[in-house]
């Protein structure tokens, strides 16, 4: 999708979809995907395969022994989790190494795993949900790599995202909710993954979904795995906000929640 030309105005580069992963979204676009070809494609990349696998031997995953190649990850993990990992990787790989930006990429990939599995525990498009939460703060990384000498003061002086959209708004004229959303277009994530990754800070800092979209489930699902990450003590009280107005039934909405965070909790605890 081409992005939005007032953005374009800015001189902001959007960083162009990885081949690897182009060639990656049209093999999961078929109907029945070819594992084989899935895990050719991974590790004819060394670099992206090596990173993969370093990740899914993390902690989050809990493997109980270590994966030695793609194809292994595929079978213990599935098609779709080892897919997340990669485009997790490959989105990495377009932008500078930074001390600044290890956090975002650090929490990119704990609500990746999050969403995907609420997502899955839900009945609402995993793949969408596990896509919305690696490019939620991508935006950031947008911003940093076009000024990191003006942006890395900004990341050390807003407190939280909401008065962070204020100061990016102040320096460059645009926010990185828009340039995250820009960039999922112009990699043509689902619609509703882009507007999960526009509206996550509104909705986090007020647990109002945006009425001007129809599908509201992502949003819901951002909501709650902001919750888990940064405060589970209150993550029914989120859902309980959030659920009817995606149209989900709350209480289903926190079982799956509490299902994915005792399987994230098992998988941590089996790696210790």
């Amino acid at each position: 999708m081409p992005v939005d030309p007032q953005l374009r105005s800015l001189n902001i580069d959007i960083p162009a979809q990885p081949e690897a992963l182009v060639k990656l979204s049209l093999l999961l676009a078929e109907d029945d995907v070819n594992l084989q070809s899935l895990s050719g494609l991974i590790e004819g990349d060394m670099a992206l395969a090596s990173a993969v696998l370093k990740a899914v031997n993390s902690s989050l995953y809990g493997m109980s022994g270590r994966v030695q190649s793609v194809h292994q990850a595929i079978t213990f993990l599935g098609t779709r989790e080892v897919a997340a990992v990669t485009f997790e990787m490959g989105l990495r790989a377009v932008f500078p190494p930074a001390p600044e930006l290890a956090p975002v990429w650090e929490r990119a990939a704990v609500r990746g795993l999050l969403m995907g599995r609420i997502g899955q525990a839900l009945s609402v498009d995993p793949w969408a949900s596990h896509s919305a939460g690696l490019f939620e703060e991508c935006g950031k990384a947008v911003l940093f790599r076009h000024k990191p000498d003006s942006y890395r003061p900004l990341l050390k002086a807003a407190k939280d995202d909401e008065e962070l959209l204020f100061l990016e708004h102040q320096e460059f004229g645009v926010s990185h909710d828009a340039l995250g959303a820009a960039l999922c277009e112009s990699w043509g994530l689902a619609p509703a993954a882009v507007h999960s990754v526009r509206y996550h800070v509104i909705v986090n800092t007020t647990r109002q979904l945006p009425m001007q979209i129809q599908r509201r489930a992502i949003c819901a699902i951002s909501a709650l795995a902001n919750a888990l990450m940064t405060d589970p003590a209150t993550v029914d009280e989120v859902a309980s906000a959030v659920a009817p107005q995606a149209e989900l039934d709350v209480t289903l909405v926190q079982r799956g929640c509490h299902r994915v965070q005792e399987q994230i909790e098992a998988a941590v605890a089996r790696s210790e």
